[in-house]
Order: C-alpha cells, then structure tokens, then sequence
C-alpha cells in the first residue's frame, strides 16, 4: 500500500535516556542516534532503526517535531536524509535540508492576522514566573517560547491558569515532560504536513488517494493525528495523561522505547513489510 507517513520524533520514535527508564535502557541496548554538546542525548532501539529504514524504503515518511532546523539537524535519524521534514511545530518545512522560506512567510501572516505577538506573550510569561521552578525561559525560530521547570517545584496552578490566558490570544500551551510551550494557534504541524502532501501529489509521487498515517504522543500532536486517516499513539506521555483518544487512533500496548517499536511495527504493517520482526 502507497501511504504517506509522518511522525513525531522525541517520546515517539527516540528517547532520552531517562524519558526511556533505565530498565528499558539496560535490556534494549539503545543506540545513539543525536550527541549535544559532546554527549549522547537521544537513542533509538535497534529493532527501531531496522524498522525505520524498511518503512524509509517503502514509503514516504516525513518527520514532525517540535524541534527547530538546528535542534532537528543534531538527530542522525535512520534512513534519512528526508526530503521533506516538518520543524518547529509546522513552522517550517525542511525541503532536501533546505528552509522553505515561501512556507515561513505564509506562516508569519497568520499568525500576524489572529494571534497576540511573540513578544507580548514572553512579557506576560515572564510576570507569572520565578527562579524557585523555572530553569530557563527561551524562544524558539522567533516564533515561540518554552519553560524549563523544576517539575517536584511548578505550582499546581500555573499550567491551567497559562492555557487560559494564552487561549484568549489565540496560542496554545503544552506541557510535555520538564518543557512547558506556548505556539501561536496558527502553527500546527498539519498545515505544514498538508502542504508537503500536496507537493507530492502534484509531482506524482503519491496518489492523490493514498492514505495519511502519523503518530504522536504530545497535545501539540493532536491536530496531526486528527489530520491523519489513521493514526497510533504510545500509552505514556501527554496524551495519554490526558485520556485523549479518537475511533481512527491506535494506542500502543507498550510505553517508552517498546512504544516506538510497536508505533514502527504499525506503519510497517500498514504499508507491508517488517515480517522478520512482527511481534
């Protein structure tokens, strides 16, 4: 079966070690797949990269991450390079390595035309925190901004009393592990997936008919996975705290690391293929 393939990356298909467990890590023997600065951070299990280069050959798959140009490059992702990857929740497209400014430029005038600016919402972010919880405040691709807090730390409010105030202004907040976001509501990865499918059904690489499958595990994954004709999720993460469930999503059986391998053992076993590792 022709499909179109797409993914989040960090709590889906790769894993920190400690997102992974030690037990996970100890019996899976992981392999590296993203260093920073000198160190290795992201690890990806081997049944997991075998899995991924075998769906690589047999379809096309575009990653989807929240991560920026930069922070996507740093992950040596099997069966890549990618044509196509989408960055910075959907603010950019990624086409052959390279920033597809006409995209940028269609994003910046949505979000221009319906939501509050970058600036007004750090300003705000910036009144309602403190060093007793948060580590660090940043901005991302000028686009968006993101907490790294003490979790034993944040207030029990804070998250609930944010996606209120950000909501009224047209952005949306996410807590995914020590990282809390805030994106413009215009940012969503399935704008920016819809319109590399588009290009590939106008170049005939895919049919128009072909089915989209995606997989995600976080609330900024949500409008992908709606988007999606069929769709898996893990049983761990923000999603899954959250009890959000639809009739076309899967959710894997396993969490952490054996959630990327059941989410890579679905794709393959949509498109056909992965016979040799079928659980």
């Amino acid at each position: 079966m022709t499909a179109l393939v797409a993914t989040d990356l960090d709590r889906t298909l790769i894993f920190s070690r400690t997102a992974m467990g030690e037990e996970q890590f100890a019996g899976l023997a992981p392999e590296c797949v993203e260093m920073y600065q000198g160190g290795p951070l992201s690890y990806l299990t081997p049944d997991s990269r075998i899995l991924l280069e075998e769906l690589v050959a047999r379809v096309p798959v575009v990653p989807v991450t929240t991560r920026t140009p930069a922070q996507f490059t740093r992950i040596m992702l099997p069966g890549g390079p990618f044509r196509y990857a989408v960055v910075s929740s959907g603010g950019r497209i990624l086409t052959d390595g390279s920033d597809d400014a006409a995209w940028r430029e269609t994003v910046e005038r949505r979000v221009a035309s319906t939501s509050a600016t970058l600036d007004e919402v750090t300003a705000a972010l910036r009144a309602r925190i403190d060093e007793r919880w948060v580590r660090s405040l940043r901005t991302a691709d000028d686009l968006f901004c993101y907490l790294v807090v003490d979790l034993d730390a944040q207030p029990a409010d804070f998250l609930p009393e944010w996606q209120q105030w950000c909501g009224d202004r047209q952005w949306m907040v996410s807590q995914q592990g020590r990282k809390i976001y805030a994106l413009p509501q215009p940012v969503t990865k399935s704008a920016a997936l819809a319109e590399v499918r588009a290009r590939l059904v106008a170049d005939g690489t895919l049919p128009a008919d072909a089915p989209v499958l995606a997989a995600g595990d976080g609330r900024l994954d949500t409008d992908l996975l709606e988007y999606a004709d069929h769709a898996i999720r893990p049983c761990h993460g923000e999603l899954h705290e959250m009890g959000w469930n639809r009739p076309h999503v899967t959710v894997t059986e396993r969490p952490g690391a054996l959630a990327g391998e059941e989410i890579l053992r679905w794709f393959t076993g949509r498109v056909g293929g992965a016979k040799a590792l079928a659980t």
